[in-house]
């Protein structure tokens, strides 16, 4: 951030066209990430994950209302990503490990800072 910006957050830094082109809003990293990242599932297992790695049942268990389906999709999309690593040992059956990659590991300081935030305002909160 250049020294005319200190202290303004990076999202205030540039001033957006008006009206905001809805391409602009497409190709917008901010808009993909939340996008991706917005589902009722997916910060709540980088969140378990950050803690340690899981195997799969571990995770299934310790998320009340997913059901396998989901928690495989979700998995799976986070791998894709390149957030989460799944480890298989050559066991029988198969045994299998998820953890964050590094980049998933970088992504908890700002779900941290969300969630810290959240809890800050609930009661501001229109819920």
């Amino acid at each position: 951030m250049s020294g005319t910006h200190t202290g303004v957050p990076s999202v205030l830094a540039h001033e957006l066209p008006r009206p905001v082109p809805q391409v602009e809003v497409d190709a917008c990293p901010v808009t993909e990430v939340f996008r991706r990242l917005g589902d009722r599932w997916s910060m709540l297992v980088i969140v378990l994950l950050g803690g340690r790695a899981h195997r799969y049942n571990e995770l299934h268990r310790a998320i009340e209302g997913i059901s396998q389906r989901m928690l495989t999709r979700v998995l799976r999309t986070l791998e894709s990503e390149g957030l989460v690593h799944r480890k298989v040992y050559p066991t029988v059956p198969p045994s299998v490990e998820y953890s964050l990659t590094e980049l998933g590991t970088s992504l908890l300081p700002p779900i941290s800072a969300l969630a810290d935030w959240a809890v800050a305002n609930a009661d501001k909160l229109g819920r």
